[in-house]
């Protein structure tokens, strides 16, 4: 589409600008021009000069002029000629085209539309009436992926995952910085959230495998119409916040499974330092060593079993039992009793909260 459209405005021009002028796409293919024998044709080495940047350069007595809406230019024009006036022809060229382009995508392209609200960028009234303008399927099963790029190399990750995802009439990919990408995937209702986790798995897999670009990837819950999107967003953000506070390991991220976490993540650090001087008032939590806290760590994780707690830190019981007891000294807390198990764990996961002090979105 984007084609006939740049071809009918080259074709006005032609009369008005007496020089050869076009448009070429990020391969360097001509896919419009005001002489129509060069449409299809391809120049290999201009490609070269149009990923470098976006200004204007000169090649084989024409000047180009590259633009599009992404970070690596889609388009650029070109004029006959290497002197100021072909530079000028094709500056203003390009930002006729842009803004054509631009005003084409906001009002036809379902990629955009998504995007915007995604962003929540589209008042709620209207987007099942742009829905049905764009003959888009707007009560199905979708859910949001928010994609952080970590560490990466030249290779482009959004591209990476357009070609994972290679339906444009279901699943949807933008970038919304340099390093965060999103994908809205098209589900089956009621899909599992396993499911969910695979599917990101196999994204990171890829990603670090093939490309040696690793990411962390927040998954929202899943909604079915498309005017909630702008949560299962919202929620994914959340998911990658509270994960490089609480499970700094994790790579694949869940807004389901954040539990006490998400509660925790919200709350005001005045408050979570009162909870922490209230639950501590017999000793602080700072008194104890890594040893202990990591015994501690392992005791919760065995849910609070003795045996085999002692087993897995091949430990003797009565070695724990000491340790827990040394606990309870310290702290007032007997970790064996399910409260104060519990009232520890929230501790911990505030404690590691406030010395994170995550910058709230």
């Amino acid at each position: 589409m984007s084609n006939r459209l740049f071809q009918n405005v080259i074709h006005q021009m032609r009369e008005t600008i007496n020089l050869t002028i076009g448009v070429i796409d990020e391969t360097a293919n001509i896919i419009a021009c005001s002489e129509l024998a060069q449409v299809g044709t391809t120049n290999e080495f201009v490609s070269l000069d149009l990923s470098d940047s976006r200004d204007t350069f000169v090649r084989d007595g024409y000047t180009y002029k590259p633009f599009g809406s992404h970070i690596k230019p889609d388009y650029a024009v070109f004029v006959e000629g290497t002197d100021e006036v072909a530079a000028k022809y094709a500056s203003i060229l390009a930002i006729s085209l842009a803004s054509i382009k631009q005003y084409y995508d906001e009002k036809y392209d379902r990629n955009n539309f998504i995007k915007n609200v995604v962003l929540d960028n589209v008042l709620p009234g209207d987007i099942h009436v742009k829905a049905r303008e764009l003959h888009f399927n707007s009560d199905v099963s979708r859910v949001v992926l928010l994609i952080r790029i970590v560490a990466s190399n030249d290779v482009s990750a959004y591209d990476v995952i357009q070609n994972l995802f290679p339906d444009k009439n279901k699943d949807f990919v933008f970038n919304i910085t340099e390093s965060d990408i999103v994908l809205v995937k098209e589900v089956t209702a009621g899909i599992d959230s396993k499911d969910l986790e695979k599917l990101a798995r196999s994204i990171s897999d890829t990603l670090s495998g093939e490309f040696y670009t690793r990411v962390n990837v927040g998954i929202g819950t899943v909604v079915d119409s498309v005017r909630y999107l702008s949560r299962s967003f919202k929620e994914a953000q959340t998911a990658l916040e509270v994960g490089k506070v609480f499970d700094t390991d994790k790579v694949i991220v869940s807004y389901d499974n954040l539990g006490i976490a998400r509660l925790i993540y919200h709350l005001p650090t005045t408050l979570c330092e009162t909870f922490l001087k209230e639950v501590f008032k017999k000793g602080s939590i700072e008194s104890l060593d890594h040893e202990t806290l990591f015994t501690i760590q392992k005791f919760f994780e065995n849910n609070l079993n003795v045996s085999e707690t002692s087993r897995k830190l091949f430990v003797h019981r009565n070695t724990l039992v000491y340790r827990l007891e040394k606990i309870k000294k310290l702290t007032g807390l007997d970790l064996r009793e399910f409260d104060h198990a519990i009232i520890f764990k929230i501790a911990l996961m505030v404690r590691k909260y406030l010395a994170a002090n995550p910058a709230k979105f």
